[in-house]
Parts: C-alpha cells; sequence; structure tokens
C-alpha cells in the first residue's frame, strides 16, 4: 500500500488587503537566530496582517515585532504608534535581488486604521 500524501490546507483569508505603502519597523530573528531590525514599508495591509519586503532570510512560522509609526500629524492629535507581533505565514522571492516578500498574520492586536488603496488614487 502507497501512503498518500495530502496537500496542506491553504486558509482563505477573510479580510481584502489594501495595497497602500506605510512605513514598517520590523524586528525578530532570522532563519540562523540572528536578531535583526529593519525598516521597510508595506506592500498591503489588512485589520490581520500585512506583506512587506524584507532583505533578511525569515523562515515561515517565525514571530516578529511590528510597529506602524504614524505621521507627526497624528502624534499631534495624541495617536500612538500600531505596535503587535506577527506570524509569517508566507515567504517569496522578489523581483529585486537578494530581498524577500514576507506575509504576516497579526498575533496581537490587529490594525484597526483604514486607508484607500494606492491604485485606487
Amino acid at each position: 500500500m502507497v501512503p498518500q500524501v495530502t496537500a496542506p490546507v491553504l486558509r482563505q483569508r477573510t479580510e481584502r488587503r489594501i495595497a497602500v505603502r506605510l512605513p514598517l519597523r520590523v524586528s525578530g530573528r532570522d532563519r540562523r537566530g540572528v536578531i535583526f531590525e529593519e525598516e521597510t514599508s508595506s506592500e498591503n495591509l489588512c485589520r490581520s496582517g500585512a506583506a512587506f519586503m524584507t532583505r533578511f532570510d525569515v523562515a515561515i512560522g517565525s514571530e516578529l515585532e511590528i510597529r506602524i509609526p504614524f505621521s507627526n500629524y497624528a502624534s499631534r492629535r495624541g495617536e500612538a504608534d500600531f505596535a503587535t507581533q506577527g506570524q509569517v505565514v508566507h515567504v517569496h522571492d522578489s523581483q529585486w535581488d537578494g530581498e524577500k516578500l514576507i506575509g504576516v498574520r497579526f498575533t496581537g492586536p490587529r490594525f484597526q486604521r483604514m486607508f484607500r488603496s494606492e491604485s485606487a488614487a
């Protein structure tokens, strides 16, 4: 009898991602366990996750700290930066040499601000 191999079950997104570039500060450990911190920007995001480019080799399942600093205008209104934790759910090579497109699912607080897609502007 030949053992059957089943494909992993892919979870569908329950929220639509919005193509918007926001500055991100990401920190965590790379695939070798080395601590890193990087400033990058989102490719897209929704309330429960984000995608961004990184030059670090991060493994699926890795836990990351993510901060979205708000503008000076928002700071003057008393809004604090958004900070959460995320788990890497996908890693793809990018067209840019040495960079990866990382998708994270927020495991901490969810993102509550809404933005219009840059492609709709």
